[in-house]
């Protein structure tokens, strides 16, 4: 044994010195694992030196570093990237958040009269009044939004759906799964492609409490296809309740200078709640562009049955996300939601575009600035893109080069065999990084 390799191998502590950048427990496991792997390695007779050993430490706390939650260039040309975090909220929305939560606040108490507030006299109530209802409750996501409605509204009673909106969306968000673990008895109508009024009045009885309406938010169906509007459901003479899924606050969008082409027929929060509609559930991190969180809005009497829910608490939204949507829907109720990243990111023109580009191409020998087409993504508006300009470099590995940049904090895209960034979706102030990431990424 005194002559056994393995004895020459480092001690882990010897090892964490020459390590930085993480938290030391953190340090000390990677300096562990490097040893145990060297001196497997020595005992199957191959050498190893100590340089050697705090190289594989390093590299192990360079993965650990580049797993962290990060900040990323977003040049997908995806304007909400579920992977990538969906809307950025932008520095005045989280300076407004951060003087919230980097201290106490009335988060549940009314500073007027001393008493205990609700959490749902801020962003809810603002969301509302943008989205023309009488009040608002807010939640941790859309789906938990849907779940507490139908679980404070229809428990043990049926519910009319459409089987043409019997969706799934996103990681495994079925609209009858959510139904049945609410405690309500799903009912379809219709047909996959077509349901009329007639079909919901066929299955109307004194046991249906609501009829749902799914708006299917990422997928398009055409051809053959008949839907019954909101306010013909609402002739039905039962609570309607609507899914909005992606959050499209008003669809002719008075915030913006003029309805961007691409929304095409995406349907609004404002005119569900006009047509009569009792309940508009939608997300806040999609349209909405702001973090993610489930909104319920609409009458006075529905919300507060929401909000006496025992689920209330359970999906309840925590005051870091309450004070980022007080700002968002401050956004649009000024009439200017450009002071959203995802609305200026949405509706810059093409020359703006176009000029980043070549600046961009300037400045680094290789790369072309293209015409290339952006998409909503994040579930919302399926098979319609917008029309962007992004930088392209040829590879002759694309793939190995975008692995690269990715290691800078760029994600891109690879088509035809190079990379394309997207500047849709590369916020202007980050046109500096992504140059030194390609600089980086190219030598």
């Amino acid at each position: 044994m005194a002559d056994d390799p393995r004895r020459a191998l480092p001690a882990v502590e010897r090892v964490v010195e020459s390590l930085a950048g993480l938290p030391r427990p953190v340090l000390v496991d990677c300096a562990r694992e490097a040893v145990d792997a060297a001196r497997d390695r020595v005992a199957r007779g191959i050498a190893v030196s100590f340089d050697e050993v705090v190289a594989d430490a390093r590299a192990r706390v360079a993965r650990l570093q580049a797993a962290r939650l990060r900040r990323v260039v977003n040049a997908t040309g995806v304007l909400l990237h579920t992977n990538l975090g969906r809307a950025p909220l932008g520095t005045d929305a989280v300076h407004d958040a951060a003087e919230v939560a980097g201290s106490y606040s009335n988060l549940e108490y009314r500073l007027d009269s001393g008493a205990r507030g609700s959490r749902h006299e801020h962003a809810a109530a603002l969301l509302a009044e943008a989205s023309g209802a009488a009040a608002g409750i807010v939640v941790n996501n859309n789906a938990a939004a849907v779940l507490l409605a139908l679980a404070a509204l229809a428990r043990g009673r049926s519910v009319l759906v459409s089987r043409g909106e019997l969706v799934e969306i996103g990681g495994g968000f079925r609209v009858p799964e959510i139904m049945s673990e609410s405690g309500c008895r799903l009912i379809e109508v219709g047909t996959t492609n077509r349901t009329r009024l007639a079909d919901y009045q066929r299955a109307l009885d004194s046991d249906t409490a609501l009829v749902l309406k799914v708006h299917a938010s990422n997928y398009r169906m055409v051809g053959f296809v008949e839907s019954t509007p909101v306010d013909e459901l609402v002739s039905l003479g039962v609570p309607v309740m609507v899914d909005a899924g992606s959050g499209l606050l008003d669809e002719t969008t008075p915030w913006l200078p003029h309805r961007p082409s691409w929304l095409r027929d995406e349907p609004g929060v404002r005119q569900a709640i006009d047509a009569g509609a009792s309940l508009v559930t939608f997300s806040g991190d999609k349209l909405l562009g702001g973090p993610q969180a489930g909104i319920a809005v609409g009458d006075r009497d529905t919300v507060a049955a929401l909000a006496r829910h025992p689920l209330a608490r359970a999906t309840r939204a925590d005051k870091l996300t309450l004070a980022l949507l007080q700002y968002v829907a401050s956004a649009y109720l000024s009439g200017d939601a450009t002071a959203i990243p995802l609305w200026h990111m949405a509706v810059t023109p093409i020359a703006d575009l176009r000029a980043r580009a070549e600046s961009l191409a300037e400045a680094l020998a290789g790369l072309k600035p293209i015409d290339t087409e952006a998409v909503a993504g994040g579930g919302s508006l399926p098979g319609l893109t917008i029309p962007s300009v992004g930088v392209a470099i040829e590879s002759g590995d694309a793939d190995e080069l975008h692995a690269r940049l990715r290691m800078h904090g760029v994600v891109a895209r690879v088509e035809d065999g190079r990379v394309v960034c997207d500047l849709r979706t590369v916020l202007a102030d980050d046109d500096r990084a992504l140059l030194d990431a390609l600089r980086a990424a190219c030598a």
